[in-house]
């Protein structure tokens, strides 16, 4: 029998899929050397917390590294205790199972913990954890879930999240097809070929995105294994200074200066998100965009989520129509926008072009 060939957007899907399978594998490693960074903060956290007779300035740097890492802690128990509600809440559904490369059932707090520092702690005011209360959580663990919570967890909200956050992947994620039932319907043979042309490309950006961002999860890595081990040392260090530091030698208080230091270099490496998984188009600079535009705020998302649908893929004014009509076609993505068909005009599609074009010129025309 005839085998028919594979479409280039079939393959391009599938290597993203791929890629995305490496990602959170990648999450799962990062997880791991966090859960030892964090173990040995809290050490040499318990030390210095009995040091008594601290410097004013040594005693507010050291509290602040101690509040950062304790917010971070407090997303990872969040993440882990919004994980094990959904899993009471989808164990009925059924829907519990494997997501893109990572089996939902095994994850535990080092998991937890690597979706906290791969998409930042909520004191960075970025990505995932700008989402208010469970919209952040759920959206965390749809990302490893491949949507399996959404029957009894994240729903809409893991959706709606990941269409801002993660871009087109979001779309998978959020159960909703790009191309859509509509797609199948379109009468123009070239249209057609056109559209999948430029999901194709978006496929192919989305899976160099994910490639970059595996570089820099490798880096991150290495670095919180270089921070594990200085810091061991100076929790050995640290329990020979005594717990007075105005008894402590010139040289002892200067140790303990460069080990605040590392402290809070070690802490960044915890709360900072990892910068190849973040939107690259985000409310901020849709606000630039609107410092010099009179557009109305009705649309703001819809342009957000258009906007790193479409971030870096050239469109000619046909393209711009063919993309219109498609989405304007598919039932699953308006609802995500939560538009009605009649209201998603063209307007929004060249908005958001405008308003890549905005950016890329520095946010002036």
């Amino acid at each position: 029998m005839f085998n028919r060939k594979p479409s280039m957007l079939k393959l391009a899907q599938e290597k993203n899929e791929q890629t995305i399978a490496r990602v959170n594998s990648k999450i799962g490693d990062i997880g791991k050397v966090a859960f030892e960074l964090y173990s040995v903060l809290d050490s040499l956290q318990t030390i210095f917390d009995k040091i008594r007779n601290v410097p004013t300035e040594k005693k507010e740097q050291y509290l602040f590294i101690k509040s950062q890492s304790s917010k971070w802690k407090q997303q990872v128990d969040n993440i882990d205790v919004d994980y094990k509600n959904s899993i009471v809440k989808n164990a009925g559904a059924g829907a519990v199972g494997v997501g893109v490369g990572v089996a939902v059932v095994t994850m535990g707090p080092t998991a937890a913990m690597g979706i906290a520092t791969t998409f930042g702690a909520a004191s960075t005011g970025t990505a995932i954890s700008t989402l208010s209360g469970a919209a952040a959580t759920n959206a965390a663990l749809a990302w490893l879930g491949g949507g399996a919570l959404a029957a009894g967890g994240g729903g809409m909200a893991a959706g709606n999240a990941f269409l801002a956050l993660a871009g087109p992947v979001g779309w998978a994620i959020a159960g909703v097809s790009l191309l859509g039932a509509g797609f199948f319907l379109w009468k123009s043979t070239r249209d057609k070929k056109r559209l999948e042309d430029i999901y194709t490309l978006i496929a192919k950006r989305d899976t160099k995105f994910y490639e970059m961002a595996i570089v820099e999860i490798n880096e991150r890595i290495l670095r919180i294994k270089n921070s594990v081990k200085e810091l061991n040392e100076a929790v050995n260090n640290v329990k020979t200074f005594g717990l007075d530091y105005s008894l402590m030698t010139y040289e002892q208080q200067c140790m303990l200066g460069i080990y605040l230091n590392c402290m809070a270099s070690s802490i960044q490496l915890l709360v900072m998100p990892i910068k190849g998984l973040q939107p690259k188009y985000d409310e901020h600079d849709f606000n630039k965009f609107m410092l010099n535009k009179e557009y109305s705020l009705t649309y703001k998302n819809v342009i957000i989520y258009l906007a790193n649908l479409l971030y870096a893929i050239k469109l000619e004014e046909n393209d711009k129509v063919i993309l219109w009509k498609s989405i304007a076609k598919n039932k699953e993505m308006l609802k995500s926008f939560k538009i009605k068909k009649e209201n998603f005009t063209y307007f929004l599609v060249d908005q958001a072009c405008k308003a890549l074009k905005f950016q890329a010129l520095g946010y002036s025309f």
